[in-house]
């Protein structure tokens, strides 16, 4: 079934088409993932398909009855509203219904609640409150009376895709879902919409996401759209056949051309005696003879300032905040050639390490000590600094007018530029005029070009499209210094560090020996043993309380009743779990009634605790109920 189609659609920006002709069709149950470079217009493409704004050609159709939801890369809604209102200012019937439900019971409309609560029973709204809190409580959202206007962009991202998940549109348009998100959260998404009956759009840089989620690729190159039948493997594969036999076609038009150039000139000055259908055919033939082919990206090889044998040792250094401890006597001395990636939730202190080695900020207790010939490159989300109606090769010749290479060589900032994909046209653009992903991509460009040899990169991957990242990759791979890496890609992780700085809470960091995928292979391996060593540890107090005699001697299932200890261990389930449901619906009171961060952070916490709690008892009650 067809949810979207569009119609030879077209979108330009003054006299420069973004893009032309492109058509394209969502099915049911596609997962698409939309790539492209940086300023080819992938924002644009996707603000048309969902209606926000009309193609310069073209037509986009929707069909009807179909719900879309769309989350774009800066979402706005009332800045007064609170969390929970933003969820429910939406569409979807279900959140409708449960908000007039709410609505009913506070005014005491018996007649009003009798109506509702017919409709709450077909739309089988009940279990939408968990629904919310599940979704909620995974992209760190607890303080749901909080103001939107008061919230990070960050923050703001997570609530606006909180809400369009829990829309359950039949049409999600996703812009950069997983910016803003830790490592945790993006796996979770990852499973969530893997799950779910959805069809999907999506713009996103993280490629195991891609590979893992879409079965279809559609790339916005040089104005013209292809599309793909397979995941990111696929595209990575097929995209690499085209772009070698395009490179082969403009090779052949070019030789062709020359031989019609020398004809042209031949003939005699007049147009009207030369053969019409052979010069219409040449101009054709010079606009594919003048396309770029598709070079390799140049080397990006910057030199690092040279790094003594003493680096930085933390010496048991600490740090805390309103009485929550952030690291706890952390112990590390850097070697030559580290490279190190800093994972864990949110909140938990990853960038107050950074600003700790880097003398921002200083501990609390123990000592940071840095070597003399440690040069940071610290890059941060902050804002790209420029003056209004700067151009990009300006701003850029504020650092050098040339640049040296590892190789010893020098080249100019021009062509450095092109190693960063800004092209020779593109480095005369306005820098405010630059996309989002551009910016970042130059922010980095500017702080290489420092020569450091101590590079800090907190969140690099976010707003750099696919193209970037592999540049950056390449050079990071290559580079002699020492490297560390705050990112929730884990493609770009597993590429470039060998081991990892994970923070556990409570200020506890593990040094552990391997990139994110080994971590988490043996995360799964740590869990399904203290499963087992559970389901062992339950099966011997099985066999330890049960009577000699009512132990089964044939593998038929016989009855058999409760021993006085397991019906006394039976009742204390059930007082105990009493108590945690008490006590977990005191928190979640405390929690829609706000409080300060640290408190709101506790309260989960403990919640998340209890739950699990819950959930062991519950299990272990099912067992002796089998039997009472």
């Amino acid at each position: 079934m067809n949810y979207l189609s569009a119609e030879n659609i077209a979108k330009s920006f003054g006299d420069k088409w973004l893009f032309k002709n492109i058509t394209f069709g969502l099915n049911r149950g596609d997962k698409v993932a939309l790539i492209g470079t940086n300023g080819t217009g992938k924002t644009t493409f996707l603000n048309i398909l969902a209606g926000l704004i009309p193609p310069d050609e073209g037509e986009v159709s929707l069909r009807k009855e179909i719900r879309l939801g769309y989350l774009d890369q800066s979402p706005t809604f009332d800045e007064q509203l609170p969390i929970i209102e933003v969820i429910f200012a939406s569409s979807n019937p279900v959140a409708s219904a449960v908000k007039r439900y709410e609505q009913a019971l506070v005014s005491g409309d018996d007649d009003a609640l009798t109506d509702i609560l017919e409709e709450m029973d077909s739309l089988k709204a009940w279990d939408f409150e968990s629904k919310v809190k599940e979704i909620l409580g995974r992209l760190g959202i607890h303080d749901v009376d909080a103001r939107f206007g008061t919230l990070s962009g960050g923050q703001r991202k997570r609530v606006a895709l909180a809400k369009v998940l829990l829309e359950d549109p039949d049409l999600l348009i996703l812009d950069e879902p997983t910016n803003h998100l830790d490592l945790t959260t993006v796996e979770w998404l990852e499973s969530y919409l893997n799950t779910q009956n959805t069809t999907l759009l999506v713009v996103t840089h993280d490629r195991y996401f891609l590979d893992k989620v879409c079965n279809n690729v559609l790339e916005l190159d040089h104005g013209s759209a292809y599309t793909y039948k397979g995941n990111y493997a696929y595209f990575l594969e097929k995209k690499a056949d085209r772009e070698e036999m395009e490179a082969a076609e403009i090779d052949k038009a070019r030789n062709l051309m020359r031989k019609e150039l020398d004809w042209i000139r031949r003939q005699p000055k007049a147009r009207g005696t030369k053969a019409k259908y052979r010069v219409d055919a040449f101009e054709d033939l010079k606009d594919k003879a003048s396309q770029k082919k598709y070079d390799n990206q140049l080397e990006l090889n910057v030199r690092a300032t040279r790094l003594g044998s003493k680096i930085i040792e933390l010496q048991s250094v600490g740090k805390g905040y309103d009485g929550r401890e952030l690291i706890h006597n952390f112990v590390y001395t850097f070697r030559k050639g580290d490279r190190i990636g800093i994972v864990g939730p949110n909140g938990m202190g990853k960038t107050t390490l950074l600003k700790l080695i880097t003398g921002e900020i200083r501990p609390d207790n123990g000592q940071v000590v840095r070597g003399d010939t440690v040069q940071f490159g610290y890059y941060t989300q902050s804002d790209l600094d420029y003056q209004d109606g700067q151009r990009v090769i300006e701003l850029v010749k504020e650092v050098a007018e040339v640049v040296r290479l590892g190789t010893g060589q020098t080249v100019t900032v021009s062509k450095f530029l092109e190693t960063f994909l800004f092209t020779p046209s593109k480095q005369h653009d306005l820098v405010e005029k630059l996309s989002g992903g551009e910016k970042r991509r130059l922010q980095l460009l500017l702080m290489l070009m420092k020569e450091p040899n101590f590079l800090i990169l907190d969140e690099p991957t976010n707003d750099l499209d696919i193209s970037s990242l592999n540049v950056l990759e390449e050079f990071l791979s290559n580079f002699p210094g020492c490297l560390m890496i705050v990112s929730h890609d884990r493609y770009f992780l597993d590429q470039l560090v060998d081991h990892l700085f994970v923070f556990e809470g409570d200020g506890k960091i593990r040094d552990f020996p391997g990139n994110y995928s080994d971590y988490r292979v043996w995360l799964e391996e740590q869990e399904s043993a203290a499963r087992q060593a559970v389901a062992e540890s339950k099966q011997a107090q099985k066999i330890e309380t049960t009577p000699v005699a009512a132990i089964p001697k044939s593998t038929e299932t016989n009855r058999r009743k409760l021993s006085y200890k397991e019906q006394r261990e039976m009742e204390e389930l059930e007082t105990g779990m009493a108590t945690l449901e008490e006590r977990k619906s005191a928190l979640i009171q405390l929690l829609n009634a706000g409080g300060t961060h640290e408190e709101l952070t506790s309260w989960a916490t403990e919640i998340e605790q209890i739950s699990t709690q819950l959930a062991d008892k519950e299990m272990r009650w099912l067992e002796l109920s089998e039997w009472a």
